[in-house]
């Protein structure tokens, strides 16, 4: 990863709240992770889903249109995903603490 791309990982990893930054490949592969092994596989293969299933209803909708962010907030996190061509960006933070 470009310097950018790691100084823009940083600039997220040090807002407070965030507790995690999980970087996928096109493949729904982690790429950087700063979460644990098992919560990285965990979160990457459920949130791929969701990105994917929601980028099928808005697509449903408006076949002219596409997801650009999904937010999705619990009582105990929210995740805030960034889909791209190639990537998909996935922050975990606290909102309590956000």
């Amino acid at each position: 990863m470009s310097s950018e791309v790691e100084d823009t990982l940083k600039r997220i990893a040090g807002h407070k709240g965030v507790e995690g930054i999980v970087v996928l490949n096109k493949d729904g592969i982690a790429i950087k992770s700063t979460l644990d092994q098992s919560l990285t596989t965990q979160y990457s293969g459920l949130i791929t889903s969701l990105a994917t299933q929601a980028n099928h209803v808005v697509r449903e909708l408006d076949p002219q249109n596409s997801l650009t962010f999904l937010r999705l907030r619990s009582k105990k996190h929210e995740i805030m995903v960034a889909p791209d061509n190639d990537y998909l960006l996935i922050v975990i933070q606290n909102p309590t603490d956000a």
